[in-house]
């Protein structure tokens, strides 16, 4: 072994200590200098000191509260130096010798707060005066303790793009002078919808990416699931976080039979069921009970994941109750409409009662605006059309759904089901 091995697997060790710790680091110094930004700074300082000590020194019994400590000890610090932080200085100060008073462990005291800690950092990175890209990539950052390098890949987007993303967060934060504070009562159903709504993105970019060259990114599921499994903890009574997570539960269960050898795409209905994760549909399944019995089944979420414990519970395709499918989704579109919902309704309809009843749907949607560039419109138009033996159609609508998306895989999918019709081949 070289004397540079240890080194490196203390660099490991750093990066997962930080990839588990950060985020209650950050959200225990935002409590105390009101500041996501000058937060996330400090904590910074503090994994920097811990690369330059602990390959020498060992990584300590307890990594996160060293962090937590060296990180709050250069908060004090820096407010001290910096005049312009005279003022918030007196408050923290008072506040911090009051604590020390009334709690001789500080760190004990920060532990302590430390749920309601991260559940502020969640609604702070997630706030509604942020645009949704800077939502995602302020999460991604401060509560899953990715680089932004790792963002920038995740996403395919360049690493410049996503610096500035989170810089804008910051300073939007910063000027509108949002609170580090959980939302007020009247507040919080639209603040948590913006929560679920940005994890569930980060989840659908990862189960079904947008662009590139792969037809998944498994590791953009897992931290979606990651951060909501922690929600659910912080937010035990709210039926939509369960809903959420159970919905995503039984989604990242199907991943492995979704791609191919080749990493090909693999639809729904030609899935190897025996691949399908026994172990997350059962999860996703409690976490659909415990919605149910805070009686919020209702919920966007919660009908979203009652559709997907349906394709869970089916041994077979031919098993699938398409009819309860298409009712879960008619009650999601009274109480969620979108024109996505309603072509996700055409595609159980289609199933349920016909293609021919699918297709009526379908067409009322062609002139909806907001489905111009969808591919995945004219994709199932040219299904429901196939099954209706209109192959010429069905190949047109097919060639136009790959000319309209940006991932390679889903684009040769699209052109090699055009290609079946053009041989008069009916899909199966």
């Amino acid at each position: 072994m070289t004397v540079a091995d240890p080194h490196r697997a203390t660099h490991r060790a750093i990066e997962a200590v930080w990839r588990i710790e950060s985020a209650r680091v950050i959200a225990g110094l935002a409590r105390l200098v009101r500041d996501v930004g000058l937060a996330e700074e400090l904590a910074q300082d503090a994994l920097v000191i811990a690369l330059e000590q602990w390959p020498e020194s060992g990584v300590p019994d307890n990594p996160g509260a060293w962090l937590m400590a060296t990180a709050k000890h250069r908060a004090i610090d820096l407010l001290r130096r910096q005049t312009r932080y005279a003022h918030k200085l007196e408050e923290v100060g008072r506040d911090l010798d009051v604590r020390q008073r009334a709690e001789p462990d500080l760190d004990a005291a920060i532990d302590d707060q430390i749920g309601d800690d991260l559940l502020r950092l969640v609604f702070t990175a997630c706030h509604p005066v942020l645009p949704t890209e800077s939502r995602v990539a302020l999460t991604l950052r401060l509560l899953g303790g990715l680089t932004t390098e790792e963002i920038a890949r995740a996403f395919l987007i360049a690493e410049p793009t996503v610096a500035q993303r989170i810089v804008r967060a910051k300073r939007t934060l910063a000027s509108k002078k949002v609170e580090f504070e959980l939302p007020a009562p009247h507040e919080l159903a639209d603040r948590l919808a913006s929560v679920l709504g940005v994890i569930y993105l980060i989840f659908n970019e990862g189960y079904a990416a947008t662009g590139g060259d792969d037809w998944t990114r498994p590791e953009l599921c897992q931290e979606a699931l990651r951060l909501g499994r922690i929600l659910a903890g912080l937010a035990p009574g709210e039926p939509e976080v369960h809903g959420l997570v159970g919905l995503m539960e039984i989604q990242a269960s199907r991943l492995r039979a979704r791609t191919g050898p080749s990493g090909d795409p693999v639809l729904l209905m030609d899935q190897d069921r025996r691949l399908w994760d026994r172990l997350l549909i059962r999860r996703g399944l409690e976490a659909i009970d415990r919605a149910e019995a805070l009686g919020g089944m209702f919920g966007p979420y919660a009908l979203q994941a009652a559709i997907a414990a349906c394709h869970a519970r089916a041994p077979s395709r031919e098993d699938t109750d398409w009819e309860r499918i298409a009712a879960l989704y008619q009650v999601l579109a009274h109480v969620s409409p979108s024109p996505v919902v309603e072509l996700n309704r055409a595609v159980a309809v289609g199933m349920a009662t016909g293609p021919a009843d699918g297709l009526e749907i379908v067409d009322a949607l062609v002139s909806e605006r907001t489905l111009a560039g969808y591919p995945q419109l004219p994709a199932v138009r040219g299904d429901l059309l196939a099954r209706l033996g209109r192959l010429d159609e069905a190949r047109l609508e097919f060639e136009r759904a790959a000319a309209l998306t940006r991932n390679g895989r889903e684009r040769a999918l699209f052109l090699d089901r055009a290609a079946d019709h053009a041989k008069g081949t009916p899909a199966g």
